[in-house]
């Protein structure tokens, strides 16, 4: 595969995860947010089990214990989001979320102390000022919230990079498909200890219609199909470039909002979407357009 289309089902994947901002509003009208989350991953992997059991209980030594880490830091990631948004307004959890654009390029040397390109660091940079003006953060008082969201970042730029490396050793479909199913396995428990833990007094359950609708949308669109197309095609592109291409998540969320529940933006909002799509734009083009003048030039 092209890493340019890997890049554009990164983005497809960026845009519905965009919409689950949506329907886990409306599934947490119905119950509480990490009993939220265990329905969601339980739904999910039932189904897949149901499909894929036999090459599940296929898997390797490797694959299990990738599928573990990966799962740890998916887990974590999710669960750190969901108790920080309890604490923090919905607009900081989303700008924080949306560090891991600037997060991830320092795991990623981290672990793998490969350089990063010049154009890649420029996007970063780029996308970061838009990211700032589109969700304009107040940090006068900084809480609880915002430092697990902080710390569920961390775990979504070293989940992003251990992607990148295990899945570099993917051969075939099955293997994509246990990778998919242990991270699911692992936040199952993960959420509903959590739960447990978090919300033993607060912990409803109202069985409705629209629950249902956000379960069906988040537990089969969005974990099933999306875990399945990022797991598959990450390996084609960088870590860089994937954290760039889901930056764009907040934007895609409010718009999503704004067709859904008819959340107006500002301009401001607007403009700072367009600074963040061209960083993701820089990223992806600008050493193609350096190229371009040089030859021109010449």
């Amino acid at each position: 595969m092209k890493s340019w289309s890997a890049e554009l089902l990164l983005g497809v994947v960026t845009i519905i995860w965009g919409a689950t901002f949506s329907f886990t509003k409306i599934g947490l009208d119905e119950t509480s947010p990490l009993f939220y989350l265990f329905l969601r991953f339980l739904l999910a992997f039932t189904i897949l089990i149901f499909i894929f059991g036999k090459q599940f209980f296929k898997i390797s030594k490797e694959k299990f214990f990738d599928g573990l880490i990966l799962g740890l830091f998916f887990g974590g990631g999710f669960i750190l989001q969901t108790l920080g948004l309890k604490f923090t307004s919905v607009t900081k959890s989303a700008f924080i979320t949306g560090m891991a654009v600037v997060i991830t390029p320092f795991v990623f040397w981290l672990i793998i102390r490969k350089p990063i390109k010049f154009w890649q660091k420029a996007g970063v940079f780029v996308a970061f000022i838009g990211l700032w003006l589109f969700a304009n953060p107040d940090f006068d008082n900084i809480n609880i919230g915002d430092l697990l969201t902080l710390l569920s970042t961390i775990f979504w730029g070293f989940y992003i990079t251990y992607m990148d490396i295990f899945t570099k050793k993917v051969k075939i479909f099955s293997e994509t498909i246990q990778l998919v199913m242990m991270q699911f396995l692992v936040i199952l428990p993960l959420s509903l200890l959590g739960a447990l833990i978090f919300e033993k007094n607060s912990i409803n359950f109202n069985f409705s219609e629209m629950l249902i609708y956000s379960l069906l949308f988040n537990g089969i669109v969005a974990s099933i199909f999306l875990t399945i197309i990022h797991t598959a095609v990450q390996k084609y592109t960088t870590p860089v470039k994937a954290a760039l291409i889901f930056a764009l998540e907040p934007v895609f969320a409010s718009l999503i909002a704004f067709i859904i529940f008819s959340e107006i933006l500002s301009g401001k909002e607007y403009f700072g979407a367009l600074i963040l799509f061209s960083g993701v734009v820089l990223s992806e083009a600008g050493e193609f357009l350096q190229k371009l003048f040089k030859k021109e030039k010449a």
